[in-house]
């Protein structure tokens, strides 16, 4: 399983791309592709500026280490966009997020529940305020893992 064009061309749109850093909705500092952290462990910090070039680096190389850390708790055998879906809805909301939640109990009972896309719906807010761009990423983070 890997992560296919549909899922980072997905994440990085609804991540969009400032190459200075900026606290987002829940008050983390972040850069790029939404990149709370580089490569290496360490969080971006206010005053943070990388090129655009760097972003693009630093998203791919993130994205692959969450892929990682997600494919390891998957035991069900998805598709490329089911996989895309939740290593999108995990980059988003952490590996920790992922691990507990419904959409992975769910899928590691049938991966084509089609109850999964209400416990994607459950991930839509920041800071604890519904976010309509939390609402329209799961949607379509939702249609990516029922394609």
């Amino acid at each position: 399983m890997k992560v296919n064009a549909d899922g980072y061309a997905l994440l990085k749109r609804f991540e969009g791309c400032r190459l200075k850093s900026y606290k987002c909705p829940s008050a983390i500092w972040t850069i790029g592709y939404g990149n709370t952290f580089y490569e290496d462990g360490t969080k971006v910090k206010q005053g943070d500026v990388i090129t655009q070039a760097r972003a693009e680096q630093l998203a791919k190389n993130v994205v692959d280490k969450f892929a990682v850390s997600v494919r390891a708790l998957i035991t069900q055998t998805l598709n490329e966009n089911q996989f895309s879906a939740c290593v999108s809805l995990a980059y988003n909301i952490g590996v920790g997020g992922f691990k507990k939640s419904s959409v992975l109990r769910k899928l590691n009972v049938n991966p084509n529940d089609a109850t999964i896309a209400d416990s994607f719906r459950m991930w839509n807010k920041g800071g604890g305020v519904v976010l309509k761009g939390l609402v329209n990423r799961r949607e379509a983070e939702i249609e990516l893992y029922f394609k």
